[in-house]
């Protein structure tokens, strides 16, 4: 059996991304790099990274020396030129793409793997990504081959199109376009909560703590763990209980319309949707626990969908284990990259890597010429 490729994940967040690559078997982390203290712990439950640095990227480049590695993945942070907040093109969020890029540089992987919303494309970080790639650029040895992906094409069960860039040492020949294979026959929510008992009435996790790099934090719990409800007015289930299969907030009775909704007639067709049984979920957000949000209604019940429910929309095993507060947790499934897109990427990879490394050294510099079209 040939070594597994090495893998570096950076913004790893819960461990999504991670989840998808080690399930083929085929990797083994080296570094995991999360900012956010919650996520690192779930992430350490979970995965055996030979390291998971609990701190900003800026500052791990600053403390460690990267390894080499085969593979990089993640998503820099995406706030500032996401389709929803403000967009502010300043954010210094939109630029720790930068330092995913130092670590490119310094780990001198084979391959990268750098996902974000879909605005990404047209942003001005991209095109400054597409300019470090050009003749005498910091990453000049590399090609990039931008892609817009729905993971419900990739086995998903959630409707989640995101910005998906493969690099590729420009020496190589092109990494196959991906083509989901799920893109004519996507899954479906009922197929995502198969097995799910859909009535609860617990409100919050169990009682459980542990100590993470010093410091004491709620959890581990396993995802089946997560099935818990929030304590609803009784306005709010009257609004619930007059929202059909497939409806929202426009099949709500006028006298239990909140001010602002009956005044706002157009748009925000998902606000207080619920999901159909029959479709991918739309987008799990990190607030999918508030109906006000989008379409987070259970397809039947009179409640928004648990955290177990959105974990399974993302992916995640039912034996993973999370850590933090229920706040926290949400944030870690809605900005997680789903399970089966990630695993799909990784055999991706895994298989032109096997390819490529099968060719006489002087032929894969030599189809790289090719294919013109890539960045």
């Amino acid at each position: 059996m040939t070594n597994p490729l090495r893998l570096i994940d950076l913004f790893a967040g819960a461990g999504g991304m991670t989840e998808g690559f080690e399930s083929t078997g085929r990797f083994k982390t080296l570094v995991a790099v999360e900012h956010d203290k919650y996520a690192a712990a779930t992430y350490s439950l979970n995965h055996s990274a030979d390291r998971v640095y609990a701190g900003g990227i800026e500052d791990w480049l600053a403390e460690s020396s990267v390894p080499e590695a085969d593979v990089i993945i993640g998503g820099p942070p995406c706030q500032g030129f996401s389709a929803l907040g403000k967009q502010d093109v300043l954010d210094e969020r939109n630029f720790l793409w930068k330092k995913y890029a130092e670590t490119i540089i310094a780990a001198k992987p084979k391959y990268f793997i750098l996902e974000n919303v879909r605005q990404f494309l047209a942003s001005p970080q991209f095109k400054e990504l597409e300019q470090w790639t050009h003749p005498g650029g910091p990453l000049d040895t590399y090609a990039l081959q931008p892609y817009l992906l729905n993971a419900a094409d990739f086995g998903s069960f959630q409707a989640r199109v995101r910005t998906i860039v493969i690099g590729r040492l420009r020496e190589l020949p092109p990494v196959p376009e991906p083509v989901g294979p799920f893109r004519d026959n996507h899954r479906t929510v009922e197929q995502a909560f198969e097995g799910i008992d859909p009535r609860t009435d617990a409100i919050d996790f169990p009682q459980s703590a542990f100590e993470f790099e010093g410091s004491p934090m709620a959890g581990p719990y396993k995802t089946t763990q997560l099935h818990t409800t929030r304590n609803y007015t009784q306005l709010s289930l009257e609004r619930f209980e007059s929202i059909p299969p497939g409806g929202n907030r426009f099949d709500i009775p006028f006298d239990l319309l909140a001010p602002c909704w009956k005044k706002h007639k157009t748009g925000s067709g998902d606000v207080m949707g619920r999901l159909r049984w029959e479709k991918p979920s739309v987008t799990i957000r990190t607030e999918f626990f508030k109906p006000e949000k989008g379409r987070y209604l259970h397809p039947e019940e009179d409640r928004a969908i648990t955290h177990r429910e959105a974990a399974r929309l993302q992916g995640f095993p039912d034996d993973y284990l999370w850590a933090g507060n229920k706040t926290a947790i949400a944030r870690q499934i809605g900005n997680a990259v789903p399970v089966e897109l990630a695993k799909y990427l990784a055999d991706l990879i895994a298989d032109h890597n096997a390819q490529t490394s099968a060719l006489p050294a002087s032929l894969p510099a030599a189809l790289s010429q090719t294919n013109p079209g890539c960045i």
